[in-house]
């Protein structure tokens, strides 16, 4: 028999209060004429079949607005990590690729790659090798740069996968800053897979300067079909 789950579904994280950008809600915050909810949901709707997005419960008559009737909406939890949860416990697929709204300029490639590396290995991280000397502050002891990276948005996991090692923190009592650390946790394997510094996060006032040439050269690229 056929299976009839959609392969693909996108979960977007975008329930953060943008505390450090003082502006409310992150995701409804502007770059130019378009929201950051506008352009993550966008970007990933291109890569899965089918697309979850979570807001704060006050705001979901205005994502709908944003998103149109094609995105379905849920109301938020009081953490990243139990939005997610709630997220993967909502839907039906062979791989869900989480992403965070405040990482809105995904390129296709990427999110193709983590996918393709997700339906092989179970689960998958977009990356950045550290060019930058890193130190350990408490001794003063550089880290050795190859053996590290800066973990990003997309993430993709077998949906099984991902909703057992939720369950798994939820009893544990743990948290995590990404979904990948939760996996991890069951003695599963992540590939790490290259991203991009367009995946920067908007995370303070000054980022949403970089956001905005960000956004001019997301658009450039789209003109060039690249």
């Amino acid at each position: 028999m056929t299976s009839t789950l959609p392969r693909t579904v996108g979960l977007v994280a975008a329930a953060g209060g943008g505390t450090r950008l003082g502006l409310g809600p992150k995701a409804f915050v502007r770059l130019g004429d378009v929201t950051l909810l506008e352009l993550a949901v966008a970007n990933v709707r291109a890569v899965v079949d089918d697309v979850v997005v979570a807001v704060p419960e006050a705001h979901l008559r205005e994502a709908a607005a944003l998103l149109g009737p094609s995105v379905r909406l849920m109301a938020g939890g009081a953490s990243r990590q139990s939005t997610v949860r709630a997220m993967v416990g909502a839907v039906a697929a062979e791989v869900v690729l989480v992403h965070d709204a405040a990482r809105p300029f995904l390129p296709r490639a990427v999110g193709e790659r983590v996918l393709a590396a997700a339906r092989t290995r179970g689960a998958a991280s977009a990356c950045l090798r550290v060019t930058d000397t890193v130190v350990d502050v408490a001794d003063g002891r550089a880290l050795p740069r190859d053996e590290l990276r800066r973990v990003q948005t997309p993430q993709a996991f077998a949906h099984e996968l991902l909703a057992r090692a939720h369950a798994a923190a939820l009893a544990d009592g743990v948290e995590a800053t990404d979904d990948a650390a939760l996996v991890r946790r069951l003695g599963v394997d992540v590939a790490w897979v290259e991203g991009s510094q367009l995946l920067h996060k908007l995370t303070t006032p000054e980022d949403l300067e970089l956001g905005l040439a960000l956004l001019a050269l997301w658009r450039s690229r789209r003109a060039e079909g690249s």
